[in-house]
């Protein structure tokens, strides 16, 4: 059902949204440019859709972008490229039988709700196969033709490979002379949750499929048929239910519920997004029961029915800016701080790109548009760069070659955020686990000046953490004992909590013998050659060795 061209007339809340957005801040000369590049990503997007069937994006990525592009023109209509041409080399040598209209879609449940009042009574609900929209065309009860959507009035012939997927009918029982059905062909996937499984590229398999020379029987069986609309049957939609029964379509009747309350819609649509399907929906289509005469249709959306999609789980944002986190081991990873988007039911305004390497590969930069989706339905994940801005801005990551599991033992210039990770898994779970102590607690430290290395809260005085922002006089003496029992960890949790490196099972009593190891014994100790190079380094590390120093000092045991 799904239509690239559906945008031919916008709703008036599209309309509204876009008149209220902010415009860019550009140049006569930026507009032009970041309009120009956002016109051809668009267009190819197109391209790739209609001539080969797959889509280089998610839907709901491509509908963002198209309203960006609208609201961007309605911004700079003097710098304004000439509109897509979202028809151009989608037609085919066939004629449909009868229009393929497509869905305008509704953004929320307000707007369902403003529908389903100004359209009465006669209402009916479905599930949104997300496949490729087919049109079938019977005489006397036999398969006579099958065509691909195209641009809505011609398509590509698919009546050959029709007759080598079982879950089309060759030959309807109780079928009138002459019948047109509209449906979706859509991968199979038995037991399907879309609010477990999302939409696993089912689309694509389809008209991957369909665009093929040749259709082999394994996967013609993979391929189900879901009839969403009889335009040639009965004026009234229980007829047309009752008619597509008997002509053995049972299963498509009966994901045709009706529905006259935005509660009723609601309801199928949380069941069809919650309970299994025999495949991928991506939404709830609301149809109108009485409808003009199919000789009637045109190439474009109609009024009498329209589409609710489930919340994104894919989505377009711009990239406000790159920041760069160092960890405790020196690892230097990219953050996109993005304006903010919906993804499903989360609010995301923050992803990880996930390395430097990878961050440099994709050259990202604030003003580029990215596609983030949820990994797993719960974490934004980086899927790919949509289009860059024509205007380069300079981001300078930190230096890779200041940052390894060596650095940053005390507060320096540049060693800010690697010496505050040290700091935090010190204190946490893999190190000392001091009750109440976290990121926000070594910051005021920090940030009062009392925390310059390592080990320096160690002889911290509770009328000293008193000073601390934050630090009342209550949570000085929590701190002061937490600190102090801190002197009594076992050895081997103070070797985690300084980062060391895993030392294997057998670890000895005292820090001595583990400084005066080679790398030939740890490895005859069962430690693979790296590890036992960087346990080697870290012993042996001059920072290190102060660090082990002072704990003897202080009388912590095996030091």
């Amino acid at each position: 059902m799904r239509k690239r061209w559906r945008w031919l007339g916008l709703p008036f809340f599209l309309v509204a949204t876009m008149a209220a957005a902010t415009c860019p801040s550009w140049t006569e000369a930026q507009a032009r440019q970041e309009l120009r590049a956002l016109h051809d990503r668009l267009d190819g997007w197109n391209h790739a859709y209609r001539v080969t069937g797959q889509s280089p994006v998610d839907d709901a990525v491509y509908d963002q972008a198209l309203q960006r592009f609208e609201r961007w023109r309605a911004c700079f209509p003097a710098q304004a490229p000439a509109p897509l041409a979202h028809l151009a080399d989608a037609g085919g040598a066939v004629t449909a039988p009868v229009a393929q209209t497509g869905l305008a879609k509704l953004p929320d449940a307000a707007a369902v709700a403003a529908w389903v009042q100004s359209h009465g009574d006669d209402l009916w609900v479905q599930p949104k196969a997300d496949g490729v929209a087919v049109t079938l065309l019977y005489r006397d009860g036999e398969l006579r033709q099958a065509t691909s959507r195209g641009d809505g009035l011609h398509g590509s012939d698919w009546t050959a490979k029709a007759r080598y997927i079982g879950a089309i009918p060759h030959h309807l029982p109780n079928a009138p002379p002459r019948v047109v059905l509209q449906g979706e062909l859509y991968w199979r996937l038995p037991d399907h949750v879309q609010s477990r499984d999302g939409g696993l590229n089912a689309r694509s398999a389809v008209a991957g499929a369909m665009a093929r020379d040749t259709l082999d029987a394994a996967t013609a069986a993979r391929i189900g048929l879901f009839v969403w609309d009889w335009p040639s049957g009965p004026s009234d939609m229980p007829s047309r239910l009752a008619g597509l029964r008997a002509m053995g379509l049972a299963d498509s009747a009966a994901y045709t519920q009706p529905a006259s309350t935005l509660a009723e819609v609601e309801r199928w649509r949380r069941r069809w997004y919650e309970h299994p399907l025999p495949f991928a929906a991506d939404g709830t289509v609301l149809r109108q029961g009485r409808r003009p005469e199919a000789s009637t249709w045109r190439a474009e959306p109609p009024d009498w029915a329209v589409a609710w999609k489930y919340p994104a789980a894919q989505a377009l944002a711009e990239v406000r800016a790159v920041i760069f986190t160092v960890g405790r081991s020196g690892r230097i990873t990219p953050v996109l701080e993005l304006e903010p988007v919906q993804l499903d039911d989360h609010h995301v305004q923050r992803v990880s790109v996930g390395s430097l390497r990878r961050w440099q590969q994709l050259d990202i930069r604030p003003g580029d548009q990215v596609e983030v989706a949820l990994a797993g339905l719960t974490i934004p994940r980086l899927q790919s760069v949509a289009w860059r801005a024509q205007q380069r801005q300079p981001v300078t990551p930190p230096d890779p070659a200041r940052h390894d599991f060596l650095s940053c033992w005390r507060l320096a210039p540049g060693c800010e955020q690697q010496f505050r990770a040290r700091l935090v898994w010190l204190g946490g779970k893999s190190g000392l686990k001091l009750d109440g102590v976290g990121a926000d607690t070594w910051q005021a430290l920090i940030d009062a000046g009392l925390v310059h290395g390592l080990l320096d809260w160690m002889d911290l005085t509770a009328a000293q953490l008193a000073i601390a922002p934050g630090v009342g006089a209550a949570r000085a003496d929590a701190l002061a004992r937490a600190f102090a029992a801190a002197r009594t960890r076992p050895f081997h949790r103070w070797l985690q909590a300084l980062g060391a490196p895993a030392t294997g099972a057998a670890v000895p009593g005292d820090w001595r013998t583990l400084a005066l190891r080679s790398d030939d014994q740890w490895q005859a100790a069962g430690i693979g050659a790296g590890r036992a190079r960087h346990l080697v380094a870290f012993f042996r590390h001059a920072d290190v060795r102060a660090l082990a120093m002072r704990l003897h000092g202080l009388g912590v045991a095996g030091f």
